[in-house]
């Protein structure tokens, strides 16, 4: 199999993992909280950014991370763990370079649009 191969390989072990370990922990804390505030997905998304943030930290900082390993971390695992590290990380970068704007922008959009659509979604479905 082609190095491009493994590396899809990876990230798709790594995304069913890192989904796997957000439905147990995300099962575990509901139970454990009682369930009347999502802390389970607030935690998650949390644990997901600072995750994501020490990775990129550490390959900023030259660490040896092989591409391969490296995305099937952060993309695969992380990725199937929450998107929100993902959207944090980015709107890091964006922050890092002065882009105030963009980051600003970036997450009013993010939060508009993904509203928007969650409820265009239920509306579809005759909810």
């Amino acid at each position: 199999m082609s190095g491009i191969g493994n590396t899809w390989l990876l990230v798709a072990i790594a995304g069913a993992a890192g989904t796997l370990f957000r439905y147990g922990l995300g099962d575990w804390l509901a139970r454990a909280t009682g369930g009347t505030f999502p802390w389970e997905t607030l935690a998650i998304n949390t644990f997901g950014s600072l995750a994501i943030g020490v990775l990129a930290g550490l390959v900023d900082r030259g660490a040896l991370l092989p591409p391969p390993i490296r995305m099937a971390l952060m993309a695969g695992f992380l990725g199937g763990f929450t998107t929100f590290s993902t959207f944090a990380l980015e709107t890091m970068r964006l922050a890092e370079g002065a882009e105030w704007s963009a980051a600003a922008a970036y997450i009013a959009l993010t939060n508009v649009a993904g509203l928007a659509a969650a409820w265009v979604g239920i509306k579809a479905a005759g909810a």
